[in-house]
């Protein structure tokens, strides 16, 4: 009875082990468009792979996306904000500068809509998960 027990719990175990390594593999690539400045939201967080994104519309400069601008709004080319979290300067509900989701939205909708690619429907980028 003893080594059928074990048997069983070796096999449990590797089965366990198994299913928890392909979710860490199918979720490696995966992240989301977060900043702890997002409170309680209405939609869904975005999901968001960075890489791959960037990869397919060609993005080669970070400051496409993390910009920094002076004091007159001119933007700094050679300076990325890749260490700080957009609402270093987008305030959610700010007054003096871009509110941080009207910023993330005008950012990623705004260049979908140029580029005649990716999504522009609250939907395609809010999906219930």
């Amino acid at each position: 009875m003893n080594k059928k027990m074990l048997v069983i719990s070796v096999a449990a175990a590797f089965i366990v082990s198994a299913f928890a390594a392909m979710s860490v593999y199918s979720q490696e690539d995966v992240e989301s468009v977060r900043d702890s400045a997002f409170g309680v939201r209405m939609r869904d967080k975005v999901a968001f792979m960075h890489d791959e994104h960037n990869e397919k519309a060609g993005i080669d400069d970070c400051t496409e996306c993390h910009h920094v601008y002076d004091e007159e709004g001119v933007k700094l080319e050679d300076e990325s904000s890749e260490d700080r979290e957009c609402s270093e300067c987008h305030m959610a509900g700010g007054k003096d500068k871009m509110d941080l989701m009207r910023a993330y939205h005008l950012n990623c909708k705004g260049c979908h809509e140029e580029q005649k690619a990716g999504p522009v429907m609250c939907a395609e980028c809010h999906e219930k998960g």
